[in-house]
């Protein structure tokens, strides 16, 4: 493979999540942006974690995580809870509201997906599925 045929699949990637982004935000009227989500997602998956084992995981800076979770609070979608064994140890955790708002932002961006993925042929579908099958092993692979 040459180098520009990979740089057009680098960019051609790139378009295609940024392009996703965008019409989700327009989309999702909730004043909440990608990076909120995904820190409601770790903490649905994760339970209570520690603001700089979210930063971590999700490849933020402690401050970009503070703001976040500071919008997170205030909406009531995020609670802080203070280590009983520690006081100075502070947990996130999700609320049902924000569990709530995961909810309709996840739907929001299968339905989006959805919309995008139909307007291809069977065959098309098959293959992309193929490519990210194999795209998703190769990242395990790195980690």
């Amino acid at each position: 493979m040459t180098e520009q045929t990979i740089f057009e699949l680098i960019h051609s990637m790139d378009q295609i999540t940024n392009r996703l982004m965008i019409h989700w935000n327009k989309e999702f009227s909730e004043n909440l942006g990608v990076s909120h989500i995904l820190v409601l997602a770790h903490l649905n998956h994760n339970g209570k974690s520690r603001p700089s084992d979210i930063a971590k995981a999700l490849g933020l800076t402690p401050p970009t995580l503070t703001h976040l979770s500071e919008k997170l609070v205030k909406k009531e979608f995020a609670v802080r809870l203070v280590d009983e064994e520690d006081r100075r140890i502070i947990y996130l955790e999700i609320t049902k509201e924000g569990l709530n708002i995961l909810n309709k932002a996840q739907e929001k961006g299968k339905d989006l997906r959805t919309k995008l993925f139909e307007k291809l042929t069977e065959d098309e579908r098959q293959s992309l599925l193929a490519t990210y099958d194999k795209l998703n092993q190769l990242l395990d692979e790195f980690a």
